[in-house]
């Protein structure tokens, strides 16, 4: 019998190159998110931008939003924040329902 091991990628960064192929975008698209404070790289200029953790999950939701639902970048910012401020509520509920 052989014995399999699992084997785990951990990802700590994207580049804006790696990004675009994760998410099935253009730089260009990338680049609107950014100037509209969507996503928040790491790094002064797009060439070594560097995209973790909350950026990549914002991304991909994004990215979604605009090609599921044709939402533009304005539209994007505005919906990413309101679900999160949604999620926020929910977990203050849960916490005093808790109590």
């Amino acid at each position: 019998m052989k014995l399999t091991t699992m084997r785990t990628d951990i990802v700590e960064a994207l580049s804006l190159q790696d990004l675009c192929r994760f998410c099935q975008a253009d730089e260009t698209w990338v680049v609107e998110l950014v100037e509209h404070g969507v996503l928040d790289p790491i790094g002064s200029t797009s060439g070594n931008w560097r995209f973790v953790g909350t950026s990549i999950v914002r991304a991909k939701k994004a990215r979604r939003l605009n090609r599921d639902l044709g939402i533009n970048t304005a539209g994007i910012a505005l919906v990413l924040d309101l679900l999160e401020e949604r999620d926020a509520v929910l977990r203050r509920l849960a916490q005093h329902e808790a109590i």
